[in-house]
């Protein structure tokens, strides 16, 4: 009883923290509309929302490694292991800059969506070309503009803890552009929302660690996937 009605409770929070970062995000973009083109200051106010969702879970134990690997200043193609949509709260704990690369269902969830399109994240529609064309088009012109693109290479969410094998995209866009890779690992989140229930059940480490760049300057394109395998087996190998 005892956990059904703190579960009860944390999604409720998770829930109104969700809404009220809307409305803000809304404002925000509204009132700075022509001086926020790339939506910094819309993006920014994940930031306390990360904050808010992390700290008033009690079944989340949430530890930050690597901030110091991370330039500000500096545009990266983000790469990411992935477990569960956790990770994308934990992502934001890194308080960068950055668009998603995210398939076209999250668009479409409730409040959560309205958000990522109110942020100008990227779209993707898997199995068609032509949206796949436009999402690397599109991440193009945000890495030219200085801000970040983050990729799952993995695809989708991992069944379990392992590191599953990596698409091409996110590291020949790399090479094209000049752009760092910035491997991020990310452990826990996994269980961290609960699978086939609504219920909090047991108390989660998460862990999100940001690894040194990787500098794709001595790459040549077609060793895209010397540079995917070398970041998978950092990201393994910690």
């Amino acid at each position: 009883m005892r956990q059904t009605l703190l579960s009860i409770i944390v999604w409720f929070v998770i829930v109104s923290l969700t809404i009220l970062l809307f409305f803000v995000m809304a404002l925000v973009s509204v009132l700075l509309f022509p001086f926020d083109r790339k939506r910094k200051f819309t993006h920014a106010q994940c930031f306390w929302w990360t904050d808010a969702v992390t700290a008033l879970n009690p079944y989340w134990d949430v530890k930050v490694y690597g901030l110091d690997n991370i330039d500000q200043n500096k545009a990266y193609v983000a790469v990411l292991n992935h477990q569960s949509l956790a990770d994308i709260v934990l992502m934001y704990k890194t308080k960068m800059q950055f668009k998603w690369v995210a398939k076209e269902s999250l668009f479409k969830i409730p409040v959560l969506g309205w958000n990522m399109l109110l942020a100008k994240h990227i779209r993707l529609r898997r199995s068609k070309f032509s949206s796949i064309k436009k999402v690397y088009k599109e991440a193009s012109v945000w890495l030219r503009n200085g801000i970040s693109v983050a990729f799952f290479p993995e695809g989708t969410r991992n069944n379990d803890a392992a590191v599953g094998e990596f698409q091409n995209g996110a590291f020949k866009l790399a090479i094209k552009e000049k752009v760092p890779i910035l491997p991020i690992l990310i452990q826990g989140t996994r269980d961290a929302i609960p699978k086939g229930s609504w219920r909090f059940t047991t108390r989660i480490s998460c862990l999100i660690k940001v690894l040194p760049s990787i500098d794709t300057s001595v790459y040549l394109p077609a060793e895209y996937n010397r540079l995917r395998d070398l970041t998978r087996e950092q990201l393994c190998g910690n």
